[in-house]
C-alpha cells in the first residue's frame, strides 16, 4: 500500500541520517513536496508528517522545516494586478 504522506519516504529517511543539516532537510522538503499529490491538502499532510516523526523528535532539523513548512502553507497569497492594489 503507498503511503500517501510520504510516498517515497524521503521524510522518514531524512530522521535516520545523523548530522543532517537544515539545508538538508529543506532540500529534502523540496523534493518531497514535489512529489505527493498535488490534489491533497498540504497542511493536512505536513500536519500528519509532524505527527508521525516530529512529535518523537522535536529537536530533529527536519521537524523544525516541517513546521516552517506549516506556516508557509497558511500564509496567504498576495493577487497580482489592479485586484491586489487597494481601492
Amino acid at each position: 500500500m503507498a503511503d500517501t504522506l510520504d510516498p517515497k519516504g524521503l521524510i522518514r529517511e531524512s530522521y535516520r541520517i545523523d548530522g543532517i543539516t537544515p539545508g538538508e532537510c529543506r532540500s529534502i522538503f523540496l523534493d518531497w513536496a514535489l512529489s505527493v499529490d498535488g490534489d491533497g491538502d498540504t497542511r493536512t499532510q505536513i500536519e500528519g508528517l509532524i505527527k508521525r516523526y516530529g512529535v518523537a523528535n522535536p529537536d530533529h532539523p527536519m521537524t523544525a522545516v516541517l513546521h516552517e513548512g506549516l506556516k508557509a502553507a497558511e500564509a496567504p497569497k498576495r493577487r497580482g494586478g489592479s485586484r491586489g492594489r487597494g481601492r
